[in-house]
This record gives structure tokens, C-alpha cells and sequence, in this order.
């Protein structure tokens, strides 16, 4: 594998719904998350997350290095099974090889990282084997992704729809049609803030400019290859990345996230926002403490 990366980094996501649900609650019949106290819309790390693994293993295919390891359909010890294959270790021996071999944690955990992304990336809790010593290390990933949060309130709407197919023969007999529900926010603009340690990266996972570069590939494609008749119109209007010049950071990462700015374009509109062009966004430059850039795509 590559070198890990030498810069911390963080980084802003903006992306925004239309007539579409971002992210379902299930405790609240799949409705959009909102904060009850601000009306403000949520979405979860895990949601986004779960769009960037689909990303890469959709491009790279389980390629060497890329495979996903928290996936549909793959019990994750059957996963962890595969470390302890090529290192040659069952639930009989391996008491014995960690006597005599100090390092072997250590290496079954690299492997680990080495073979999968998102472990590389996000870490991973490894340690679900229940017999013997058997399990493959606790990694914290160099990748954090905060809660995203709309930048004003949402309305969440109830759509009531209608079917002419129906579900059963008796029930043919009684009607015509059936009715059904879709929840959807007419129009979100969310913002999701990250942060990327060089330093875990370095001593943990060996995440690198490889891995950071497919990254930003696909925070900016989070949703293109993701469609959903529920989740609507979604789109990754800009990723603003701050570069600091060394590996521990020269500047506290909230000073940065403060430096960027979204304000509606006409402050005394009183109509809510419909479109991304109701919105500004700004980055203060000349605030940048020194030894960090920014860099914004999209």
C-alpha cells in the first residue's frame, strides 16, 4: 500500500433534497429526521457513510484493497475469518501463536486494514467472535463525519398516494384501488462537517493520498449512483477542504468550520427556500489561520 497522508484535513459537505426524504427515522414511521427543539433536518453519520462504502464498492468492484467490509449480506465474522485464514490461525492454535508471536494482534488488525476501505477509513469494531481469543483488533478510523443539519428549518409532508394494483385476490373483490403514504421535505439544504487524522492514519489504519483522493470522489458523487424514488432530487452542491500544513494541525477545527458561511440571498424573503440559488456561500480566507489552505470542489 501506499504511504498514509501527512496533512489533517477538515472538511465541509453542502448537499441538498428536493421533494424527498434525506434520511427515514424508523421510530417514527420513516418520516425525515428533524430536531424537535429547532425544526432543523437531520442526517445521520452512518446514512452518509453507508453512501460512501456503496460508492467504492460500486467503482472498484472488490478490487485488492477496496473490498467493503460492513456490507449487505456478509456476516462481518465471515470477514474476519479471512484474517485469521491467511495468518494461519483457528480457535485451536491461536492461544499458542499469540505466545509466541507478541505481534500477531497487531498484524491480523493490519491485515484487516490493508484488505478494506472502509476500515482503513472509518475503523471498525472487529472483536465479534465469541470463542477463544479469537477477533481482530477495535480500530478507530482516521475518517469522522458529524451529523448533517439543514441551515434552516424543514417541513416534513405527508403524501398520500394511490395504487391500482392490488395486493390480494379478496381484496380485488372489495376495491378498486389502495392507498399509501410517502413522507418528503420539499427543500433542504444540509451541511455535514468531517475531519480526517493524519496522525491515526500514520499509527493505525494507513490511510492514504490513494485512499483520501477516492474519498473526495465520492463525498462528491454521494448520491449520483444512490437513486431512490424516495429520497428524491439529492445532490453534493460543494466539499470545502481545509489542508493544514503538518499532521497534528496548526488551528482548532471549529475556527475553520466558522470561516464558512450560508445566508439566503435575499435576507428579507419571506418565502421559504425552493433551490440552491436562494442560498450564498462564502469562505472567509483572510480568517484562515496560517499554515491551512482551503480548497473548494464541487
Amino acid at each position: 500500500m501506499s504511504e498514509p497522508i501527512k496533512n489533517r484535513y477538515e472538511f465541509v459537505i453542502l448537499f441538498d433534497v428536493e421533494n424527498g426524504n434525506p434520511n427515514g427515522d424508523p421510530d417514527a414511521g420513516n418520516m425525515p429526521r428533524v430536531d424537535p427543539e429547532t425544526g432543523l433536518g437531520i442526517v445521520t453519520d452512518v446514512c452518509l457513510k453507508r453512501k460512501i462504502r456503496n460508492y467504492v464498492e460500486t467503482v472498484k468492484e472488490d478490487a485488492a484493497g477496496y473490498r467493503i467490509y460492513v456490507k449487505d449480506g456478509v456476516p462481518l465474522n465471515r470477514s474476519d475469518a479471512e484474517a485469521y485464514a491467511e495468518l494461519e490461525v483457528t480457535e485451536k492454535n491461536v492461544k499458542e501463536k499469540k505466545k509466541s508471536d507478541p505481534d500477531l494482534d497487531r498484524k491480523i488488525r493490519d491485515w484487516m486494514c490493508a484488505n478494506f476501505y472502509d476500515i482503513r477509513t472509518f475503523g471498525a469494531v472487529m472483536t465479534t467472535f465469541v470463542k477463544a481469543a479469537l477477533n481482530c483488533g477495535q480500530v478507530r478510523g482516521p475518517v469522522q463525519l458529524g451529523f448533517a443539519r439543514s441551515v434552516e428549518p424543514v417541513v416534513p409532508q405527508e403524501v398520500t398516494i394511490t395504487r391500482v394494483a392490488i395486493t390480494t385476490e379478496a381484496d380485488a373483490e372489495k376495491k378498486g384501488t389502495e392507498m399509501g403514504r410517502k413522507y418528503i421535505v420539499p427543500y433542504g439544504l444540509y451541511r455535514c462537517e468531517g475531519y480526517i487524522s493524519a496522525n491515526l492514519a500514520r499509527k493505525t489504519t494507513g490511510f492514504s493520498e490513494e485512499d483520501l483522493s477516492l474519498l473526495w470522489e465520492a463525498i462528491l458523487n454521494l448520491f449520483e449512483h444512490d437513486r431512490s424514488a424516495a429520497r428524491g432530487k439529492m445532490a453534493v452542491r460543494e466539499l470545502i477542504v481545509f489542508k493544514h500544513d503538518s499532521e497534528l494541525g496548526c488551528a482548532p477545527a471549529w475556527k475553520l468550520f466558522d470561516t464558512v458561511t450560508v445566508t439566503r440571498k435575499n435576507p428579507d424573503e419571506a418565502a421559504p427556500a425552493r433551490s440552491y440559488q436562494d442560498y450564498i456561500v462564502s469562505v472567509n480566507e483572510a480568517a484562515l489561520p496560517a499554515g491551512v489552505t482551503c480548497q473548494r470542489m464541487g
